[in-house]
């Protein structure tokens, strides 16, 4: 959909390319007024890739009856239609392989939190790492599963991305929202993402790779790993 309004990749979409593309979609113009208005909040008369991709949750979100504001963008719906395109699963490969949950401002501001902790050749150790989680004062169980889902190669330690993960997840637990289970692909750091788009249990693709999962939680030596577990008994 981005290549169709801006093929020449200037990350900007204009008002008239917007709007031309959004009307394929079928909606009125009263509820594409307001989608344009969600999607560039600050009136700039144009749209970054992240606003139009709002736009375009937006527009899936009222093809399927919901109301147009943020809340629903956290729903469940199938990709936005277009009448002139036949696939409009187009818009999955960019947002999931491009697009990082955690915000450019968020990462400057965890990224100030990860140096003050004085990181050991770019990784900080649970040990270091667990008194910024407990500061928030969550549940110890949801603590737990922050450290498990954002130690994404489960080596003990956390390196900048994966600290971002962290408080990224620790933010939006205070906000009330749910910590997953399962890591989404939105908020995989792209510079992990080729690593860990392999299917469990293929053969690692880190040259010198570290012991399986399970061995590692097992392994007294890994005290990071343990020491964090241990929040939750």
């Amino acid at each position: 959909f981005l290549l169709q309004v801006d093929p020449t990749y200037t990350g900007r979409v204009g008002a008239s390319e917007a709007a031309l593309f959004l009307k394929k979609s079928g909606l009125s113009d009263i509820i594409l007024g307001k989608i344009w208005d969600l999607a560039d909040p600050e009136g700039k008369g144009y749209l970054d890739k992240q606003g139009f991709y709002l736009a375009l949750r937006l527009v899936a979100c009222a093809q399927n009856g919901h109301d147009v504001n943020l809340s629903s963008l956290n729903l469940t719906v199938p990709p936005p239609k277009f009448h002139d395109t036949s696939s409009p699963l187009l818009i999955t490969p960019p947002s999931t392989e491009t697009h990082w949950a955690v915000r450019v401002e968020e990462k400057a501001k965890f990224d100030g939190i990860f140096e003050s902790l004085l990181p050991v050749n770019g990784l900080l150790s649970g040990d270091k790492v667990k008194p910024v989680l407990m500061n928030s004062k969550l549940p110890l169980d949801i603590l737990g599963r922050v450290w498990d889902l954002s130690d994404i190669d489960k080596d003990g330690h956390l390196d900048k991305d994966e600290f971002a993960v962290a408080m990224h997840l620790v933010y939006r637990a205070l906000e009330k929202e749910s910590v997953p289970s399962q890591l989404p692909p939105s908020l995989i750091p792209p510079s992990k993402r080729k690593k860990t788009s392999v299917f469990p249990g293929a053969v690692p693709v880190l040259p010198a790779s570290p012991p399986p999962k399970d061995s590692l939680r097992s392994t007294p030596s890994h005290g990071s790993v343990t020491s964090l577990n241990s929040i939750g008994s």
